[in-house]
């Protein structure tokens, strides 16, 4: 298992769930909601800045069949600019599919209304996507997901 910090991002359109490990990659727990607008790159910059991760998990929803959508090419393009913001720091996109579903009923189950939990189920769901990506590495001894390049190229496959 790789050390360091690592930050998630459920990625929406209205809004951005940030979530963030300790370094042993133990604990991942909610950080921020990004508000999904022009300035959303820049507040993500910001934070991996403020976190300073070696790398960030953009999760990509892919659908029920594995396949991808115009959702899926969207996230693409939104961790493509990241990846490029970043430079040194890895971008990577991890199969998502039902995160945001079983987030909502994570929430549902605690009594949370649909209401109260808009303001945080972008931020458990970036937490789940992490949780999911540190599971992966303990068991396979790799890193998860697709390593995006420096301009934003598919990378690996794990």
């Amino acid at each position: 298992m790789r050390r360091g910090v690592r930050l998630a991002l459920d990625w929406g359109d209205a809004r951005i769930g940030v979530a963030a490990c300790d370094p042993a990659g133990t604990l991942a727990y909610p950080v921020e909601t990004v508000p999904g607008n022009r300035h959303s790159l820049d507040r993500i910059v910001a934070l991996v800045g403020e976190y300073e991760p070696f790398e960030v998990v953009v999760g990509l929803p892919r659908s029920l069949s594995g396949g991808e959508g115009p959702a899926a090419i969207r996230i693409r393009g939104h961790a493509a600019a990241l990846a490029e913001r970043l430079g040194e720091v890895q971008v990577r996109l991890l199969d998502e599919r039902l995160t945001t579903v079983s987030a909502a009923r994570t929430l549902a189950q605690r009594g949370r209304s649909a209401r109260q939990q808009r303001a945080v189920i972008d931020q458990v769901a970036a937490v789940t996507i992490l949780e999911q990506a540190l599971e992966a590495e303990r068991r396979t001894g790799l890193p998860p997901g697709e390593l995006l390049g420096e301009q934003g190229e598919r990378g690996d496959q794990g």
